[in-house]
This record gives C-alpha cells, sequence and structure tokens, in this order.
C-alpha cells in the first residue's frame, strides 16, 4: 500500500508523553556499565604492566642477593691485583670469574689453580652438570665453584657452546664503577633501571654489581604468576562491577523517583491542576527543585485566582453604570421618561464614571517605559504635594479630620534645591490619591500626620500616617493589587472601585521609586513614598517642624 508524502508515523510515548525507546534509568545505567567495563580493562592492562615491571625488579633483587660468591671473587681479584685493569687486559677475565677460580692474564697460572675446562665439556654437557645423551663415554662431575643451581653461566669466547637465554642473569649483569655511572664490564645494560650492590675494599666503595630486570616475564614460572595474578583481579573486578551495577541501580531508582514525581507534576500543571504539588524527599538539589516547583504551582495557582478575581471585579466596576445607562434608555424606549437634559446629564455621568474606570485600568496596568519619555527635570515634589493638600483641604475640614502639614513646609523653606525629574501631574495624581484614601477611610474626627525626610542615597522619604480604622493583617498584602477592596470597615459603601493605590504604585515605580503600607502608630494606615531627587545633600535632615 502506498503511504502519502503527508502521513506521518509518531513515535510510541510514555505516560509522560516522552518518545517511548530509553528511560533516563536505563540509560543512566548503560552508561554506568560501559563506565564500569572501560575502566575493568584499563585498569587490567595496568595492573599486568605494573605486576610485570615491579616483579622483575623483585627477581633482580633475589638474583642479586644469590650473587655473594661472585661478589667476594670480585673483592678478592681487586685486591689481589690493585684495581679493575685486569679485566680490561683479558677480554675472558669477567666470563671466567663467573666460572671457576680467580681469572689470570693469558697465559698465567698459579700453582693449585684449577685448569680450564676444555672446550669439549661444554658440548658435552652445556648445562655444566653432566654428559649429554651423545657423549656419555665422557661423563664430567660438576667443576668446583659453580655458581648455585638454577643460574646458567655464559660461555667463553671461542667456544662452541649455546648461549644463555635473553633473559638470563648473565646476559643482564654487569660491573659499574665506583660513581655508578660507567660500565666496567658486562653486558650492556641501562645503568639508571639496574638493581645495584656495593663492592668495597677497606670499607671503600671500589664498584657496584648491577643486573638490570626482566624486560618480559618469558619464564613459565613468570607466566604462572602474571596469569594467575591477572584471573584474581579479573574475579575481583567483576564482582565489584556486579556490586557497582547493583548499587547503582538502587541509586538510580531512587534519584530518579523525584524527577518522575516532577514530571507527573508537570503534566497536571500542563492539564490546568494548578494545585498540584509534587512530595518532597531528602535536602538535595532534587528536594530544593521540587520546593521551587511547588512554589510556582502555588504562585500560578494565586495568579489565576487573582486574574478571575480581578476579572470578576472589572465586570462588576462596569455592570453599575451600564445597568443604570440601560435602565434610563429602556425607560425612554417605553414612553416611561422622556428624553430630557436631566435625563441626557444622569446618562453623560455613567459614560463618564465608564471612561473614568477605563482611564484608571490602562493606568494602572502601565510599565515603567510609558513614563521614562515625559519625564521633565526640575519638578519639586514638594511644591506638588502642597498643591493637592490645598485642593483637599476642604473636604479634610468637612470631616473634622486635621492635618499636620508643619514638616512639608518646614522642608520646603529649608531645601529649595530638593527635585527630581517627574511627570508633574502623574505625581500630583499620586498625592491625590493617597490623600482621597485617607479621607475616604478615616474616621470623623480624626488625623492626618505628614512628615518628610531625605535619605543618605538621595531619595525623598514622603510618610502618610492616618488614624484608625486599620486594616486588617490579611488584607495587608493586597492594598495595592488592582480592583481589591478589603472587607473591613475602612471599605465603606461610598469606596472607589479599587484602583486608586494600584494607580500609585504603578505612576511611582514609573519615576524610580518605591512605594509600601505599614500600620500606623496614630492607628490607621502608613504609606511610605520614596522618591529619587536630581540633588543630594551630604547631610541627612529631617524636616521638622
Amino acid at each position: 500500500m502506498a503511504i502519502s508524502q503527508t502521513e506521518t508515523f509518531a513515535a510510541p510515548r510514555s505516560k509522560y508523553g516522552l518518545p517511548g525507546y530509553l528511560r533516563l534509568q536505563h540509560k543512566v545505567l548503560i552508561a554506568l556499565l560501559t563506565l564500569m567495563m572501560v575502566l575493568l580493562m584499563v585498569f587490567i592492562g595496568v595492573s599486568r604492566w605494573g605486576l610485570q615491571r615491579s616483579l622483575g625488579d623483585y627477581v633482580a633483587e633475589i638474583e642479586l642477593s644469590r650473587m655473594d660468591w661472585l661478589i667476594d671473587k670480585l673483592e678478592q681479584d681487586y685486591a689481589e691485583h690493585g684495581g679493575w685493569q685486569f679485566l680490561g687486559e683479558n677480554p675472558e677475565a669477567w666470563d671466567l670469574l663467573q666460572l671457576v677460580g680467580r681469572p689470570r692474564l693469558r697465559g698465567q697460572r698459579r700453582p693449585g689453580d684449577i685448569p680450564p675446562m676444555p672446550p669439549f665439556a661444554f658440548q658435552a654437557a652445556p648445562n655444566l652438570r653432566g654428559a649429554s645423551a651423545g657423549s656419555s663415554a665422557f661423563p664430567m662431575p660438576p667443576p668446583l665453584g659453580l655458581p648455585p643451581d638454577g643460574f646458567f653461566p655464559p660461555p667463553l669466547d671461542g667456544l662452541d657452546a649455546p648461549r644463555p637465554p635473553p633473559d638470563s642473569v648473565y646476559e643482564r649483569m654487569a660491573l659499574l664503577n665506583a660513581d655508578a655511572n660507567a660500565r666496567l664490564a658486562g653486558s650492556h645494560v641501562a645503568i639508571a633501571g639496574t638493581v645495584k650492590r656495593a663492592l668495597q675494599h677497606n670499607n671503600k666503595v671500589i664498584a657496584y654489581l648491577a643486573i638490570a630486570p626482566m624486560k618480559s616475564m618469558s619464564s613459565e614460572a613468570g607466566r604462572a604468576f602474571i596469569s594467575e595474578q591477572l584471573s584474581f583481579i579479573v574475579v575481583t573486578g567483576c564482582i565489584g562491577g556486579v556490586l557497582a551495577l547493583t548499587f547503582s541501580w538502587v541509586l538510580a531508582k531512587r534519584w530518579l523517583t523525584p524527577i518522575h514525581a516532577l514530571m507527573a507534576g508537570a503534566q497536571a500543571l500542563t492539564q490546568g491542576k494548578l494545585d498540584a504539588q509534587v512530595p518532597v524527599h531528602g535536602h538535595d538539589e532534587l528536594a530544593q527543585l521540587t520546593l521551587t516547583f511547588n512554589a510556582m504551582a502555588r504562585r500560578l495557582a494565586e495568579t489565576q485566582e487573582s486574574h478571575q478575581r480581578w476579572l470578576s471585579d472589572v465586570a462588576h466596576e462596569l455592570r453599575t453604570p451600564l445597568t443604570v445607562m440601560r435602565g434610563e434608555i429602556e425607560a425612554m424606549l417605553d414612553g416611561v421618561r422622556l428624553p430630557t437634559a436631566q435625563t441626557g446629564q444622569r446618562l453623560h455621568r455613567q459614560v463618564l464614571r465608564l471612561t473614568q474606570l477605563v482611564d484608571d485600568l490602562r493606568m494602572s496596568m502601565a510599565d515603567q517605559a510609558a513614563f521614562e519619555d515625559r519625564l521633565v527635570p526640575g519638578v519639586r515634589p514638594l511644591e506638588v504635594l502642597m498643591d493637592a493638600l490645598t485642593m483637599m483641604q476642604g473636604r479634610f475640614q468637612d470631616v473634622g479630620i486635621q492635618v499636620d502639614v508643619a514638616y512639608v513646609v518646614s522642608a520646603m523653606s529649608k531645601h529649595p534645591e530638593w527635585t527630581m525629574a517627574a511627570v508633574a501631574d502623574r505625581l500630583h495624581q499620586v498625592f491625590i490619591n493617597l490623600l482621597g484614601n485617607s479621607l475616604q477611610y478615616t474616621n470623623p474626627g480624626g488625623q492626618l500626620k505628614i512628615t518628610v525626610q531625605e535619605q543618605p542615597i538621595g531619595h525623598l522619604h514622603i510618610c502618610l500616617e492616618d488614624s484608625a480604622p486599620a486594616p486588617s493583617a490579611h488584607d495587608m498584602p493586597h492594598l495595592f493589587e488592582r480592583l481589591y477592596r478589603a472587607d473591613t470597615s475602612r471599605n465603606r459603601p461610598q469606596g472607589g472601585s479599587g484602583l486608586g493605590l494600584a494607580i500609585c504604585k504603578t505612576i511611582v515605580e514609573g519615576h524610580g521609586g518605591s512605594i509600601s503600607a505599614a500600620l500606623s502608630p496614630l492607628g490607621g494606615l502608613r504609606i511610605d513614598l520614596v522618591l529619587p531627587l536630581q540633588t543630594t545633600v551630604t547631610e541627612d535632615t529631617h524636616a521638622t517642624a
């Protein structure tokens, strides 16, 4: 069957919506298994190399410890000849030293010396222990002065005899000078890697007998030792690998359990379940990630709740003027009410209320960039505050609220240099909203106290404190939210739309300042307003009456 070009095949999916190939736990285990196999192979190779190298040194130490007979002969010949010149005068002297008796110069003999062995002795008895199968007529007893069993002495020059193996001790032995930096006789070996033993005469070092380690463990015993050790290493490594894999499986499952829980929680969030919470296990980074996820989920739930409440409040605020206008229009359409000038005025007031509400909503959602291009330097914030106080003075007097402006008047006279970059009408709107909030929510006969202070960092601090009643502790964190109106004694039926403080926060932050609320010592609400100044006075001054 032909497949169309637009037809596609989806990969199998897991319960979390991911392609169902390899889970993270399987990937971790495969990675750990691969890593352990590589480490095991490297460990076996390094162990083999290390065993060969260290075993060679160890064998060389043992070989050197069995050369006391040769060291004694060398020390005696040195004392007899007064030096090592005899080794250079007689090329066969070094080989003869390793066989029988003390070597002499060519053609010299001493009474009592054992004569050198004839050439056929090496042919008949290459192992120097007896005759070969082909020369049984002349069996030879072992000559006197031979080294212990297991050492194959080198043949003399010119004799037709088999050479010792390359790794024989005689092929790796040399005589070094008293400084151990030059060869006097013996094999050409690397001096730096040899095992040395000092020769002495009259308590003075005269030379060193050096043996180089074997380059390879080619003997049957060496191969057996290496094989046994490597077998032990492989078995130990396999047991350790199984234990490590088991432990890794348990750890991976434990570590990935919080991740699976987070995936399930994220899936719940994508389905709109914003109340999803993931259980926290332990105190590690995954636990911190889980705590962060839970905090994010709670924040999303709060944001959604706030958004729904905000939409409900906007609908409620819009419903009132729209209901009034609908009633007026339907009354005129039904002929109950005539379209008089008074009816037009009532409709006009509702339209203005809707317009004001929309403008306030737009202002409360404005960002800082909306003010940066309109800032004008040289604005005196205290003069703007006094203009707002002058406009509101009559309304405060009507309800008997005393306003203390002595601090503001004193600061204006003492610090005329306090200026800032601002949009004057928006700053005036902030002060009007703050004063109107105190006027609306302060009991008749109360008081409002305004203090002014410059902070050391070059900001102007304006504090407004009114008397009872005060908002509840539950309402304090929400005072600057849009359309929020507390259900306390401060929320009267004639309350506004709940956008005044939200607008103040937007405008103040657009000017680079900050605004916060707290309980007032006078029993009501305290508003702290901080605005940046253009000039800074080094002395921190508090304006007093």
